[in-house]
């Protein structure tokens, strides 16, 4: 998938059908000279529906479906006759896809599940026949209902990546590397910052065939909550990560800082995702000796209290298995199995 084939928000507006008019018709047949009524009821207009769909990541397929209208049903007719159902609408979208209204900014609904189909434009209800109005003091009503109008709406699709690992750092921390060594994803990688600009996701395969999910989300800056960067617009998707991966280059000036800078950005932009368990990586350790990582060692135990953290160089393949196992060991531990859980 290439850079400009990402895309995770749109606006589109969605119209059902409108409702078939029931008949007004009167029964006529040779000898039989007054039939009484028998018009039938319209159709009901077309529903638009929303269908997760596990194949897809990104909302690019709806970037130029601007307009998204079902079939209006059918009119009622004689004998009785029911007008046909309008055409259904269904549009397929990712896992993760949050459905708002565009003039209030309402989520109605989000899609999780392959499969799941959820009404955003209800059709219209088609209209009685004359039939329906008939009685013993009104034997030849002369009267139907129309149908119910369409329902319109102006809605945003908004994806949010659904991942088992974020991947959260500065640009050049070397998230697309890793991301490169433990999946067969194929992320940009250069030496030069901002050159993941959209999420990339990858699958970590483990012991026993087992895998889970990974997200390199694009690089995050001081003053992303604001706007500043790509991060800020990027940020959406880190809340559905069940783990945040944190990280930090060895070579960094001040590790403590810049994690609290990230950390600090991720609460300005929504203070629930601390709430998420969080797990502390140094990158490109490779550079390190080990009298200088015990050093380090030292200095992070204090900085630190209470987080993992661990080391790893990418190139160098080094402390890649055991990060794979302590994931592994967080994604399943008793805390993220309750999280996961759906409500009932």
């Amino acid at each position: 998938m290439t850079e400009g084939n990402f895309v995770d928000y749109v606006k589109i507006y969605v119209s059902s059908g409108k409702g078939g008019k029931g008949s007004t018709h009167l029964h006529r047949e040779k000898f039989i000279e007054k039939g009484g009524p028998d018009g039938g009821d319209g159709g009901r207009g077309g529903h638009v529906y929303l269908v997760g769909n596990k194949g897809l990541w990104t909302l690019f397929h709806l970037k130029f479906a601007k307009h998204v209208k079902a079939g209006h049903g059918g009119d009622g007719g004689s004998a009785r006759s029911t007008g046909a159902d309008g055409e259904d609408k269904f549009i397929e979208v990712p896992l993760g896809t949050v459905v708002r209204d565009k003039e209030t900014n309402e989520i109605l609904f989000e899609i999780t599940e392959h499969g799941e189909k959820k009404i955003v434009a209800k059709g219209g209800k088609g209209g009685l026949g004359n039939w329906h109005f008939r009685s013993s003091t009104n034997q030849t009503p002369r009267y139907s209902q129309p149908g119910m109008p369409a329902n319109e709406i102006d809605v945003i699709l908004e994806l949010k990546v659904l991942a088992d690992v974020g991947l959260v750092g500065f640009p050049n921390a070397g998230k697309s590397t890793l991301l490169s060594v433990l999946t067969s994803a194929k992320p940009k990688i250069a030496d030069y910052p901002f050159t993941t600009l959209k999420p990339n996701l990858g699958i970590v395969a483990y012991r026993d065939f087992q895998s889970f999910v990974m997200a390199d989300i694009p690089g995050i800056i001081e003053g992303a909550a604001e706007g500043k960067g790509l991060g800020h617009y990027f940020l959406r998707h880190i809340e559905r990560n069940s783990v945040l991966l944190f990280l930090i280059p060895a070579d960094a000036d001040d590790i403590k800082k810049e994690y609290e800078i990230l950390l600090d950005e991720l609460r300005r932009y929504n203070p629930e995702i601390l709430d998420k368990e969080r797990f502390i990586v140094i990158s490109k350790s490779d550079m390190l000796d080990e009298e200088l990582k015990a050093e380090m060692k030292v200095q992070l135990d204090k900085d630190f209290k209470g987080l993992k953290y661990h080391f790893i160089s990418s190139i160098a393949n080094q402390g890649l298995l055991e990060l794979k196992d302590k994931l592994w060991e967080m994604l399943n531990s008793e805390e993220n199995q309750i999280q996961a859980t759906p409500e009932a």
